[in-house]
């Protein structure tokens, strides 16, 4: 769980502990009750780290714990790290084990500590449960991390809503008797404050007269940042000093929130420290690649001759993207693109085990041909796996609609966006999004994904049920449907020569045995491109099916733990009839 509290690092030392804030401060006056609970712990010396929360009608809720803090009520210590115990340095073991050693520390006797338990796996399920039942949000851990102390892609926030500090720069006026009619909010850049918008609402009568009073004491004559006037007019401007914390649905693109409410004041949080919190694109050593057991040749070869990419970089690509790859790619019938010489060379389709892979770490299934036959398809389910198809010159990975385990019943459908060669991308981008909503008004949630190539893919799951006609029959169906709609935008028949100035609706991957390219797939194109999920939302302003390239793991990675991508292609859902 993501509590809505303070974060605390709690040292206990000869039956005494101290609490600090995540900057240094000493608060272990405001806390007195959590330090003298915790120095009853069974240790000598130890460095726990946690949040500090207060409950409202069940839930954590960071108004209320500001009210206990000023008030002495009860507060709750959950504690989800050990750093140190008794004179031994935990902080280069997993995090898994850390907590190991943490848990039989906290025997539950006293209310006021308690252990932050976790799940491991079925993330997007707990974050689903936790929006649902009105929560922060989740913190996903990589299970076997070190203790970094710093930001990493080994712990990251998802949140229900979105929200963050704010450095206020002043209020406006209200007409009634109430204190202010909003607070002005601005955010630290490379070149000072900038004005980032207002909230107005989530403020108690009581709480907002004492704010009142504390800004007027550090009221300014001059403004702190350029705000437009018609936004600003009227109003009183402070010292940069105090810290909001701002629940927003969204900015605007010049940065301004909408529809904003107050949570409370950070005062564990210095205001110079405040930024606009944005997903982070790690250096090369916090994305490690991971160590596989395959032994990759000629790592020089240049694969992709414009960009000089080498087969030892796409092998590490794919080892780095893996964890985010495999959700969707492992387990299912694949199809290789191989181009053992370089993607400018002969490169040739397989599907079939042809003898190729030695070794156990690319997979084979006997799948039943038309014709009564079977034959082996390939499939991974590791790194190895797809670093061993790397090693045999493969670029690209195509699979089926359907996992190795249910290989009847798809559990993916997709449309693949093929446009006319002088259609431009924003034409794609107004199908993808008409597509989104034909396909909602049949009950049936949809994800983008650009393909890498010129298109974009319309990707709806489905619950392994319908089998592979029903699937490829409603497919076919909806994309007729579409073409007889709107005959000068779309056509549903993959002639080249019909396609002048339309969009081809590629339904043709969702019948038995036909394949799509898979979410961080890299492309045998120039430049390197890779097949990338994306946001409804972020699709507006992209320009380019080929966005991102091999040589953005760091940032794919990243955005695949960012609130934009969170339950991207997940949906439990069934064919309606059409």
């Amino acid at each position: 769980m993501k509590y809505d509290g303070y974060r605390a690092l709690i040292a206990v030392s000869k039956g005494k502990a101290k609490v600090f804030t995540r900057s240094g401060l000493d608060w272990t006056d405001k806390f007195q009750a959590i330090a003298d609970a915790v120095a009853k712990l069974p240790v000598k010396t130890a460095l726990l780290d946690g949040e500090i929360v207060a409950f409202k009608h069940g839930k954590p809720d960071f108004s209320t714990l500001k009210n206990a803090i000023s008030s002495s009520g009860e507060m709750t210590f959950f504690a989800f790290d050990l750093l140190q115990l008794d004179g031994a340095d935990l902080t280069g073991l997993a995090n898994k084990t850390r907590k190991e050693r943490l848990q039989p520390l906290i025997d539950g006797k006293d209310a006021r500590v308690q252990y932050s338990e976790h799940i491991i796996g079925q993330g997007e399920q707990l974050f689903e449960t936790m929006c649902r039942e009105g929560y922060e949000g989740v913190v996903s851990k990589r299970a076997d991390a070190p203790y970094r102390g710093k930001r990493t892609q080994a712990w990251l926030k998802i949140k229900c809503t979105q929200r963050q500090e704010f450095v206020i720069v002043g209020w406006t006026t209200s007409a009634k008797s109430r204190g202010f009619a909003s607070l002005l909010l601005g955010l630290n850049g490379p070149d000072g404050l900038v004005y980032a918008g207002k909230v107005g609402t989530g403020f108690s009568t009581g709480f907002m007269m004492e704010l009142s009073d504390r800004l007027k004491k550090i009221e300014r004559k001059t403004p702190t940042v350029k705000a437009p006037r018609a936004a600003v007019r009227g109003a009183h401007w402070v010292k940069p000093e105090l810290v909001a914390e701002v629940a927003y649905a969204e900015t605007t693109p010049d940065g301004v929130l909408r529809h904003s409410s107050f949570l409370g004041l950070r005062e564990d949080k210095a205001a110079s420290e405040v930024v606009a919190e944005t997903p982070v694109a790690v250096d090369g050593p916090e994305i490690p690649i991971p160590e596989t057991h395959i032994k990759v040749s000629n790592r020089d070869r240049v694969i992709f001759p414009e960009s000089n990419v080498t087969k030892g970089e796409l092998a590490d690509y794919y080892a780095q993207v893996s964890a985010i790859m495999l959700p969707f790619a492992g387990n299912r019938p694949i199809s290789l693109v191989r181009c053992p010489q370089g993607r400018a060379k002969a490169c040739f389709f397989q599907k079939h085990d042809a003898g190729s892979f030695k070794g156990d770490h690319v997979h084979k299934v006997p799948i039943k041909e038309k014709d009564g036959s079977s034959e082996d398809y390939l499939y991974v389910d590791d790194a190895d796996g797809l670093v061993a198809c790397v090693q045999m010159g493969t670029i690209e990975f195509h699979g089926w609609g359907a996992s190795v385990g249910s290989l009847e019943q798809p559990d993916r459908m997709v449309f693949d966006l093929d446009p006319d060669e002088e259609l431009g991308f924003d034409v794609v981008k107004k199908a993808a999004a008409d597509l989104k909503e034909h396909l909602a008004e049949l009950g049936l949630v949809s994800f983008a994904m650009l393909s890498g190539g010129k298109g974009v893919h319309v990707v709806v799951p489905l619950t392994p049920q319908a089998e592979w006609p029903a699937v490829k029959d409603f497919a076919d169906r909806f994309a007729r449907a579409l073409g007889e709609a709107e005959p000068d935008r779309f056509l549903a028949t993959m002639s080249k020569a019909k396609r002048k100035g339309r969009i081809f609706i590629d339904w043709l991957r969702n019948q038995r045995g036909a394949t799509a390219v898979l979410p961080y797939v890299a492309r045998a194109r120039a430049g390197a491109p890779v097949a990338a999920p994306v946001s409804w939302t972020e699709l507006r302003d992209i320009d380019t099916a080929g966005r991102w390239s091999v040589r953005d793991a760091a940032e794919l990675i990243a955005r695949a733990g960012s609130r934009e991508l969170a339950g991207w292609g997940l949906a439990d859902q069934v064919l309606p009839d059409l």
